[in-house]
């Protein structure tokens, strides 16, 4: 991690080998970043697709014109949030750039929250097998976990993220600034990634939620960016070694396995953040049952959680919907279910294919 007066970049390494689309690159962080775009997107491209949700569309606008004197920018407006990880909506962004006569070295900007540089990277992935892509997350969710990592998707009805490529992006930028205009029940539900980078890595972020959450969470103060900088390293560290989750990435799934299954029975209304919060809840009651995590811990899920407004607890009628929908996730292996859990602060572990009782005993813990 490096810092200067106006930004910090942190490092994410490129994969063994060099294959294409797995390279090193720079996650850019700090206020008025996006001026910066055009020096990601570099000389190569003549052309560059801006794939934005309707809520940036002026910013869009103002962005392509900012970047016309160098490119032909076109713009891509899809549906917000989890509405964007369609098929549908990808097939669209393919109709534009083949009627714009996009080739390998132009490039796509995922310029949105983090569903829409989930898509926008997927869309980059596939075109002629891979072009490059720099993401711009407009959200706390985008800025910490979807846009760093190389990660891209699109759901099915059969469960979310099911259809997806690893493709790395070749420059995140996160200017903070974008967020200062965001409704602050987007922030906090963005914060439940930043609360699992501190149980998984970083406990300092939980110090500095618990010490005083509302400086946490305003985009204009030291610790939000501290808590967002140390959010985005713990990825860096994770993702630079682990590319296409053979090992260590694994544990990035911290309450996602049930989180994934609570956004599908939701039918995508509630926010990530939200169904990942209740899946680390759900994860700390299954470490404490097991034996593995001690109450102390266990117990400062909730404690910090409840400081971010985000929710702990689901309806206790749900869990056979929920179970059938995690069996069918991409995480399980072999047809046996994995949880990501902690034997202690800051040490995940794969608990393998547990007992449904031990399941169910733990989903009860956090019934409502």
């Amino acid at each position: 991690m490096t810092t200067n007066d106006e930004a910090t970049t942190i490092h994410v390494a490129g994969s063994e080998g060099g294959q294409a689309g797995t390279g090193g690159y720079d996650v850019v962080n700090g206020r008025g970043v996006l001026s910066r775009l055009a020096d990601a997107l570099g000389t190569a491209p003549r052309k560059v697709l801006v794939v934005h949700p309707p809520t940036m569309a002026a910013r869009a606008a103002a962005l392509r014109e900012t970047l016309a004197d160098r490119y032909e920018v076109l713009l891509a407006e899809v549906p917000d949030a989890e509405a964007a990880k369609r098929v549908e909506v990808a097939a669209f962004c393919w109709q534009i750039l083949g009627q714009a006569d996009f080739t390998r070295s132009d490039a796509i900007v995922g310029f949105g929250g983090g569903a829409i540089t989930d898509v926008a990277g997927f869309v980059a992935a596939t075109w002629l097998r891979g072009v490059r892509i720099v993401q711009v997350p407009t959200t706390v969710l985008g800025m910490v976990d979807a846009a760093v990592g190389g990660k891209t998707g699109i759901n099915t009805n059969e469960g979310k993220n099911l259809v997806g490529v690893f493709h790395a992006p070749a420059a995140v930028l996160c200017d903070l600034e974008l967020l200062d205009t965001l409704p602050r029940n987007e922030i906090l539900a963005g914060f439940a990634e930043i609360v699992k980078a501190g149980f998984i890595r970083y406990p300092e972020i939980l110090d500095v939620i618990e010490a005083d959450p509302d400086a946490a969470t305003d985009p204009t103060t030291p610790q939000f960016r501290r808590v967002v900088e140390l959010a985005v390293q713990m990825k860096a560290d994770v993702v630079g070694e682990d590319f296409t989750e053979q090992g260590l990435r694994e544990i990035l799934n911290y309450g996602h396995t049930l989180g994934h299954a609570v956004e599908h029975a939701e039918r995508y209304q509630w926010r990530h953040g939200a169904a990942v919060a209740v899946g680390m809840a759900f994860a700390a009651e299954l470490g404490r049952l097991s034996g593995r995590l001690s109450d102390e811990v266990a117990d400062r899920h909730k404690r910090v959680l409840d400081l971010l407004s985000l929710p702990t607890s689901y309806p206790a009628g749900r869990w056979n919907t929920l179970l059938a929908t995690m069996q069918r996730d991409k995480k399980t292996r072999a047809g046996q279910l994995r949880f990501i859990v902690l034997d202690d602060l800051a040490k995940p572990t794969v608990m393998l294919a547990p007992d449904q009782s031990l399941l169910f005993a733990a989903y009860q813990e956090i019934a409502s």
